[in-house]
């Protein structure tokens, strides 16, 4: 039988659906009234009389015969109702600190916002801002409260943990300068998201657990051989104990795929002590295959005969491709971030706002696009021989064509084609809709893919082949979109799509010139495909990428 806190946990959460989703506002105030007056009664409902119930101080007819009903059946019918009707990401944001019904309701309704994540990459492209009830300081606050809650489920992006890896495994080996911390395995692996972090070691257990609780971390759990802890960041660190002579082969293993390790004990099984990682390639003449390389069984027998290529590095970035200024969404003016693609001798900038049907983005119409044209083409007069590309991320409207009329889209040098919009789509209709944008002339880079946000949105299904495949056929680029909460498309379609001859962009859609940094992460996801630097658009030369243009202004 459920007591008085369940039952008024059931009206308080009906009150707020109700509102949510613009039902009766007095019915759903009267709800809120009820809730608040059962948690203060001093006898339990299941106790009283149910004819007095109604009688109840700031309880009418209507709520008692909802309690009623849930004290007869265990539940709520018209909540249950709801709640069906309601996507599940709304019901988590109900969990989020400053973040009442009505302004949900906004988010869901206005913004077409469903999930956490969704709202926190709203959040940091300063969309929110353009609706009735956001300023920036309520921005801010609902960014941050965002953060704090995803730190409290104990799943989080490579971008956020990178840095606390780093800094723990330097105060942990200054603590035992005698014994040898192995680097940490997830780090190695270019994980993209992580729930631990595990270092191998030959420091005894009990000691690390002494030195750990004397830190204020806690333990979660522990035997001879191991151990988990938290501290403050609520990120799980496992230790794992291992006798020195092992420690690099169970690097090795650890840092392998399951199949990547079957395939290489077939060839040679691990049964020697090996003072380097190196020493066990050079024991049957293959050459050093990274970490973050190790997960597809076929690289093992490849690099038998070919050696592993020289990969993308983040230097070998030349400029910045797909980013937004403050004329849509972005915090910071196009000369702003033109001055700072100089200062991080940068070669180009390729400024791509949203297009006109991204109202949410404060996208562009015509009138507002040939404005910024004029305006670019008086930098490149100023910042010469630095270059501005007129460019757009221009929304693949729900039938595939693009947001402009093809006359207009002749005025951009490059068009960055992507879904922002009804993302809930099958797999045929989201086939449809990007095999037709890819087909369109005007298309020379297809932005992230799939939609995806890591950790918040699985995005929308496709054939990543067959799209290679069309991207092939008419010459368009895959983004590889750089921001930590996409790296899409996802590292392990990079090989095929270099086997196929297409392109790829490492490109970090800032919407800030703090966004540019991103590259980083979108280039450790590339490594982890296996890209070269060759087939990156964003590591042209301004000479390459004007030969780029020749050749995409052809297909016009």
């Amino acid at each position: 039988m459920p007591d008085n806190y369940a039952i008024a946990d059931q009206f308080s959460l009906l009150s707020k659906l109700m509102d949510i989703h613009g039902e009766n506002e007095f019915k759903a105030k009267s709800y809120s009234s009820a809730a608040y007056a059962i948690e203060k009664l001093p006898e339990q409902l299941e106790h009283i009389e149910r004819t007095t119930i109604s009688k109840l101080k700031g309880i009418g007819e209507s709520a008692a015969k909802k309690i009623i009903e849930i004290l007869e059946t265990g539940k709520l019918q018209s909540l249950e109702d709801l709640i069906l009707k309601t996507p599940e990401g709304i019901l988590e944001m109900m969990q989020i600190k400053g973040l009442g019904p009505k302004k949900i309701a906004t988010i869901w309704k206005e913004m077409g916002i469903e999930s956490i994540g969704e709202l926190l990459y709203a959040c940091n492209e300063n969309r929110l801002m353009l609706f009735k009830g956001f300023g920036e300081k309520t921005q801010k606050n609902v960014a941050d409260a965002i953060e704090f809650y995803f730190k409290h489920q104990g799943h989080f992006l490579f971008s956020e943990v990178e840095d606390y890896a780093i800094k723990f495994e330097l105060s942990i080996k200054n603590a035992f300068p005698n014994t040898i911390f192995m680097p940490c395995l997830e780090l190695l692996r270019h994980d993209q998201t992580i729930e631990q972090l595990t270092w191998l070691t030959n420091t005894p257990i009990t000691l690390m657990k002494s030195q750990l609780e004397n830190a204020d971390f806690h333990i979660v759990q522990e035997s001879n051989t191991s151990l988990s802890v938290k501290g403050a960041e609520n990120i799980q660190l496992q230790f794992q104990y291992v006798e020195k002579e092992f420690l690099t082969v169970e690097q090795f293993k650890k840092t392998c795929s399951e199949s990547f390790l079957m395939e290489w004990e077939k060839i040679s099984p691990l049964n020697k002590h090996y003072q380097s990682e190196e020493e066990i390639f050079e024991n049957i003449g293959i050459q050093f295959i990274p970490p973050f390389l190790r997960e597809d069984p076929g690289t093992v027998k490849k690099h038998e005969k070919i050696p592993v290529p020289t990969l993308i590095k983040t230097s070998d970035i030349k400029s910045i491709i797909h980013s937004h200024s403050n004329w849509s969404d972005g915090q910071n003016t196009i000369e702003e971030m033109a001055i700072e693609c100089i200062r991080q001798n940068l070669q180009y900038l390729v400024i791509s706002d949203h297009s006109k049907i991204a109202t949410y983005a404060n996208g562009l119409n015509e009138e507002r696009v040939k404005a910024q044209h004029q305006y670019i083409d008086e930098l490149n007069k100023k910042l010469s021989p630095f270059k501005i590309y007129k460019s757009i991320e221009c929304d693949i409207l729900n039938d595939g064509a693009l947001d402009y009329s093809p006359e207009f889209l002749k005025t951009f040098d490059i068009v960055i084609a992507s879904v922002h919009s009804n993302l809930k789509m099958s797999e045929e209709k989201a086939m449809q809709r990007l095999i037709t944008a890819i087909e369109n002339p005007y298309t020379s880079i297809l932005g992230h893919p799939t939609g995806r946000l890591l950790l918040s949105r699985k995005g929308y299904p496709i054939d990543h082949a067959k799209i290679i495949d069309a991207c092939a056929e008419n010459d368009v680029v895959i983004e590889i979109n750089a921001h930590p909460r996409r790296l899409d498309l996802d590292w392990s379609w990079v090989g095929l799509a270099q086997e196929k001859g297409v392109l790829l962009s490492i490109n970090p859609d800032a919407h800030a010139i703090g966004g540019f940094k991103d590259i980083y992460y979108g280039v450790k996801a590339a490594q982890k495909g296996g890209l070269i630097k060759e087939n990156n658009l964003s590591s042209f030369s301004v000479e390459e990428f004007e030969r780029f243009l020749v050749n995409q202004h052809a297909k016009r």
